[in-house]
This record gives structure tokens, sequence and C-alpha cells, in this order.
């Protein structure tokens, strides 16, 4: 049995989809009401947990492999796990973000920058040779320009409309995020055969709707 660690919500019904498409029966996952440890038939465990919780269960070798956003994955890297599939799904990406004023800061200046997510930004703008002020934010990180305790945010964008209601806009692109399939090292080597054969099924699934979506639609 391979034991996984999925995140709640939006990734979770993303893999009840894939799952099914699989041809597993997902019935115990979607029928779980408040369970946070499931048996989907002989195949698997999985525990729903947070997005970090993810990242720290497979890092500890508490479940095998984790299905989780890769913004959680660069925030908190580790070399007790690797990232093994791209599932292609929850797709959107992190970016700078402030109002038009922004882009008007001369490069030497030292920018406040409020984020959940400070190793991302410190390594964004290590790259462009600019001296941050991290402000740590937990919830509505647009806030930081609008009250003005930080000159921009970088954050994850998905359709921007919070963004534009509240008069800021997309600065530059930081980097794109969608869901990862990671395991634990040990784990992997111990269960090569059990998780190598999910990944193939998993890289199948992928392929089939590949396929489908480039299929000629009839009119």
């Amino acid at each position: 049995m391979i034991k996984i660690a999925m995140t709640k919500g939006r990734i979770e019904k993303n893999m009840e989809k894939m799952l099914l498409g699989m041809g597993y029966d997902i019935s115990p996952i979607v029928n779980k009401d408040r369970k946070l440890l499931v048996d989907l038939g002989e195949d698997f465990q999985i525990v729903f947990v947070k997005s970090v919780d993810v990242v720290n269960l497979v890092n500890s070798g508490a479940v095998d492999i984790g299905i989780v956003g890769s913004d959680t994955i660069f925030e908190n890297p580790s070399e007790k796990y690797s990232q093994l599939v791209d599932l292609e799904s929850g797709k959107c990406y992190f970016a700078l973000c402030g109002f038009p004023s922004y882009m008007d800061l001369p490069k030497s200046a030292v920018k406040r920058i409020a984020t959940k997510y400070p190793n991302i930004t410190k390594k964004f703008f290590e790259k462009k040779q600019e001296e941050i002020e991290i402000v740590k934010l937990q919830g509505s990180v647009e806030l930081g320009p609008i009250i003005g305790i930080s000159d921009a945010i970088v954050d994850i964008v998905e359709t921007g409309e919070t963004l534009r209601a509240n008069g800021l806009m997309v600065i530059e692109p930081v980097g794109a995020v969608s869901t990862r399939l990671i395991g634990n090292n040990d784990r992997i080597r111990e269960k090569e055969e059990e998780i190598g054969k999910f990944i193939e099924q998993i890289q199948e699934y992928k392929q089939q709707i590949k396929v489908k979506c480039e299929a000629p639609q009839n009119r």
C-alpha cells in the first residue's frame, strides 16, 4: 500500500477526477465526510492535510508520496524528497504586483515586498540584484501596498480579479505554479515497483487527456 498525503480542497477535487479516470473507485474519498485518513481499496492510504503539511509528512517519511502545489514545494525545499511528476493541474503563477507607480522606483531603492512566500521572493529579487525588505503577511497580501506597508507584493495570481478590483496590476511574472507529485527519497527506493507503477498510470492518463484535447471536434 502506498501512503499519500494530499492537499484538501481544489487539489483534492482534481485528484478525484484523475483517479476516477485511471479506473479507481473514488467513493471512499467522495464519501469520507470529516475523515482525515482514508483507504482507497488495497492500493492507497490517503491522508488529507494542509499544503505545508504535505511537504512535512513526505519530508519525515511518515508518508511515501505527496500531492501538493509547487508553490509550497518551492517555499519549502529539502534534499529528503524529490519531485516525481508535474500533474499539470491547478495552473496559475507567481507575480510581482503593485500600483503602476511601482515601476517608477529606481533599481537601487530598497523595496518593501509583502508576501506569504519569503524564500521565493528573496530568490527572485536576488536574481534581479535588487535589495528588498520582506513584509510577511498571511492574509490578503494585496493590503500591503493599499495601506502603505509595502511597495508591492509577490503572490499567486489566478484570475487577477482581486488585483484589478484594488487598482493593482501584474508588474512582472515570477514563475509558474502547478500541482506536483513528490516522494520521500527513502520510500521511493523501498517501494520502487509500487510507486513506479503509479507514476506510469499517471503518465498514461495524462497522455489520454492530451490526445482527447487535441482531437478534432465534430461540427
